[in-house]
């Protein structure tokens, strides 16, 4: 059982005995028995139904605190509208009017106004409050009204207003404190991820130039022709790693690289429009990117990503005409995004 059915049978036994006063005649009998009678049966009813009345959206999401449906919360005002004068009318020619049989109604129904309150109807609750403290007065008189439990009744409603009151707010301030912990966490995981990205890049960085600085200093700075090329494949390597990451990966490397021994001059930018891409659409790109790379044929050849929605990366190659450096452009590929 949840909680909220427990609760539930709890409230309800508690208007039982409440309706259960109003039938224990010890002294006197009512002028009209069955009227009291009926208005205890309609008094149980209405409880019942104001503490297991679900609204449409509730039974979508039973975890929403969902008010309870409007009728309900008619039916209830309603109840405190009439039970205060047919308790009247049947309690009408006894020798006791203020018994406990004859008020039962001042607590019961002021219970009933804090079912209605705790289902977040506070309008209905204070409407149907005022409606039995005015018809208790009329019946008993303020004094004695206010003597036979009239205050308690509105008490409990007051409390009860505070406490759902403290209650949604505290449900406001732990989703809002769930929400900070989530975007904490999120913050905290993409540092995580950058500092290991970062970790990465300054191991392939390390494994790169390493072995080259460690050749320039043991020959202090004397090498050989083949030597000063490693160490002009060895920079590009590494400025490839800092331009244009998200681009990379070991067959586009290798593609790179091959490309630059037979004398082409390869640059790749990454200038961010590859956020957001999922992994498997990283490989197709970069897949793509490979074999554009090892069937290019261009002497400079410039890799670049694309902000446009469609297209991922543009590659563009171009051959050198004649000594002038001039050059005209050989190859243009648009390598899209998967699916897109």
């Amino acid at each position: 059982m949840s909680v909220r059915t427990v609760l539930g049978v709890l409230a309800l036994a508690f208007a039982l005995y409440q309706g259960a006063r109003g039938i224990l005649w010890t002294r006197t009998m009512p002028a009209v028995p069955w009227l009291l009678v009926g208005a205890i049966v309609f008094f149980v009813v209405v409880v019942a139904v104001c503490i297991f009345a679900i609204p449409r959206a509730g039974l979508r999401d039973p975890a929403k605190r969902e008010p309870m449906p409007v009728w309900a919360a008619v039916l209830a005002v309603l109840a405190t509208l009439l039970l205060p004068s047919a308790t009247g009318v049947a309690m009408f020619g006894g020798q006791d009017p203020t018994a406990t049989y004859s008020t039962w109604y001042i607590g019961g129904l002021g219970a009933l106004m804090v079912v209605v309150m705790v289902r977040r109807r506070p309008w209905s609750a204070w409407i149907g409050t005022a409606l039995l403290t005015g018809g208790a007065m009329v019946w008993y008189g303020p004094l004695s009204a206010l003597g036979q439990g009239l205050v308690g009744s509105i008490v409990w409603v007051g409390v009860a207003h505070l406490l759902v009151f403290l209650i949604d707010r505290a449900e406001r301030d732990a989703e809002q404190l769930a929400e900070l912990q989530a975007v904490t966490s999120s913050w905290e995981a993409a540092q995580e991820g950058r500092e290991r990205e970062r970790r990465v890049q300054l191991q392939r960085a390390l494994a790169v130039g390493g072995p080259v600085l460690k050749r320039v200093i043991a020959m202090h700075g004397v090498l050989t022709d083949d030597e000063r090329h490693e160490a002009a494949m060895a920079e590009a390597r590494l400025r490839d790693e800092l331009r244009g990451p998200g681009l990379l990966d070991d067959a586009v490397r290798d593609a790179i690289d091959a490309a630059r021994r037979r004398g082409a001059q390869v640059s790749v930018f990454d200038e961010g429009g590859l956020e957001g891409v999922g992994d498997e659409e990283l490989k197709t790109i970069r897949a793509q990117l490979a074999d554009v790379l090892r069937d290019a044929e261009s002497h400079r050849i410039i890799i670049r990503t694309s902000p446009d929605d469609r297209i991922a990366v543009t590659v563009v190659g171009r051959l050198v005409l004649d000594e002038t450096d001039e050059d005209g452009v050989d190859l243009w590929v648009e390598i899209p995004h998967p699916g897109r």
